[in-house]
């Protein structure tokens, strides 16, 4: 049994990965998120080698990010990751993004991710096996406390000066 949230993607702020402002560009939150995606995914029986053995894939239907504290360059990060919801077709999660070593939240990623087949490039079932780990994992992960950004929208109070 493994710890909840799922916590084995570490990763460190290359210099390449450093904007103008001396932090962290945009680009790379979602390119370091995406290879916590491949962490989470080989957890729950999707790893690349699945993946080609069943004849399917993961495509992104909907990534939100919030920015909530810079990084810099050398910055040691730690990710968790927490199912939020799954069905035959789809996953729903979050991934927070935490200095490794000051312990602070800096990103969150949350997602909803669909499963289709690579012969027809469209939404196809996850495997039974697949299905079972995902249950196993929303038992742990559904009493964890929910983030305040889960579920966000973007968009500018209603109220005009």
């Amino acid at each position: 049994m493994t710890a909840a949230p799922f916590d084995e993607f570490r990763a460190v702020v290359r210099p390449d990965w450093i904007d103008d402002n001396g932090h962290l560009n945009m680009g790379y939150y979602v390119v370091v998120f995406d290879q916590a995606t491949d962490a989470w995914l080989a957890h729950i029986g999707l790893s690349p080698a699945d993946r080609r053995r069943m004849d399917v894939t993961t495509f992104t239907l909907e990534s939100h990010v919030c920015y909530l504290r810079e990084v810099h360059e050398g910055a040691p990060l730690r990710f968790t990751t927490r199912l939020l919801g799954f069905d035959g077709k789809r996953i729903h999660y979050l991934h927070e993004m935490r200095h490794a070593e000051e312990g602070f939240v800096a990103a969150t990623n949350e997602l909803l991710s669909l499963h289709v087949s690579q012969a027809t490039r469209r939404s196809a079932p996850m495997a039974p096996e697949v299905l079972a780990r995902l249950g196993d994992v929303m038992r742990r992960h559904e009493t964890l406390p929910v983030p305040p950004q889960v579920g966000r929208r973007i968009g500018l109070d209603a109220k005009r000066p």
